[in-house]
């Protein structure tokens, strides 16, 4: 059951000021219920933010104990929005294995004006929220505003809060879905039919999906070497695509088959190449950040093919965290930690 600490107060160059943090557990994340609609639009204001300049966001550097896996240090800073701090994020494809989730991670959020930290909270519901809300970001400004068959590749975490959110955005009518392990999609299809009232058929393979659908989702795990399945001509004209496993799905000639091909940020593409992903990509029309605010157009025909790799940047989760705190405090979720 969530405690309440008494709240203490420490000296710092003769300034006394609160030396307590809120804590969240996944539990906590949860119980508050920021609405998937609140998340989108936090994400969107990111982007704005970011494109207007007031970001500091540097590539996340990482560690890679394990064979396709990572640990993240992903910090930013908003300036207008007064937000600072970090999420410590991991992903390791071998767990699904061992009943564990492919992403965990801890969010750390910062004072601006001093640095001190003022919560820590689990990191996965932010993750799997703001990551769909980006995808929902970059359809409403690339993908036809009457898109109305959802695709998705990878039906789990990513694959449920992706239709979710693109659920939120448009007028969706079918779902397509496909995972390597059948019973994964099965599953995802009875879940998602309930869920949102959406016919919901099992594909039986990639093709079919991406062939058959206004948006298409890759959400597979994350390789540096990957084999891709997807193939130059799939992707019907007029339809957008949102890979979230960077190229894991997609072989090149797919991907320079697009009349457009995006990111979140060109800074995180660019420092990705450098580490030897990303071997043979377009280059970038626009990251999300310029045509979020108007400074490059988004979709200019419904026959364009778009593409926006979308990366998963700090800035997503520290606006979204901070939503969370605000909730948060207002519904009384939490633990009070003195530092």
């Amino acid at each position: 059951m969530t405690s309440f600490l008494p709240r203490t107060t420490i000296e710092c160059s003769g300034v006394t000021m609160s030396g307590e943090l809120l804590y969240l557990s996944a539990e906590d994340v949860q119980r508050v219920g920021l609405p998937i609609v609140d998340v989108i639009d936090a994400v969107e204001a990111a982007f704005a933010e970011k494109g207007k300049g007031g970001a500091e966001m540097p590539p996340k550097p990482g560690i890679h104990p394990m064979p396709d896996s990572f640990i993240h240090a992903m910090p930013a800073y908003l300036k207008s929005m007064n937000v600072a701090g970090m999420k410590w994020v991991s992903g390791f494809p071998g767990n699904r294995k061992r009943g564990l989730p492919y992403i965990t991670g801890l969010i750390v959020l910062n004072d601006h004006e001093t640095g001190l930290p003022t919560c820590v909270m689990d990191a996965s519901w932010v993750t799997a929220k703001r990551t769909a809300a980006a995808t929902a970001v970059a359809a409403k400004h690339l993908a036809s505003p009457s898109s109305a068959v959802f695709g998705i590749l990878g039906c789990g975490v990513q694959g449920r809060t992706n239709l979710e959110a693109n659920d939120a955005m448009f007028d969706l009518e079918r779902v397509l879905a496909y995972d390597l392990d059948r019973d994964v999609a099965t599953k995802y299809a009875s879940d998602m039919k309930m869920a949102y009232g959406l016919e919901v058929k099992v594909a039986s393979g990639p093709k079919e999906v991406v062939e058959g659908s206004d948006i298409v989702v890759t959400a597979g795990p994350i390789l540096k070497h990957p084999t891709p399945v997807i193939e130059a001509g799939w992707l019907r004209k007029g339809c957008f695509a949102c890979p979230l496993d960077f190229d894991s799905y997609w072989k090149p000639e797919a991907m320079h088959d697009m009349d457009k091909f995006c990111t979140d940020d060109v800074g995180q593409l660019e420092y990705y190449r450098t580490v030897g992903y990303f071997s043979d990509i377009p280059a970038v029309y626009a990251d999300m950040a310029e045509i979020v605010i108007g400074e490059r157009p988004g979709r200019e025909s419904p026959e364009e093919r778009i593409m926006s790799m979308n990366l998963g940047v700090a800035v997503e989760d520290m606006v979204t965290a901070a939503r969370v705190v605000e909730a948060a405090k207002r519904k009384g979720v939490g633990t009070w930690l003195p530092l």
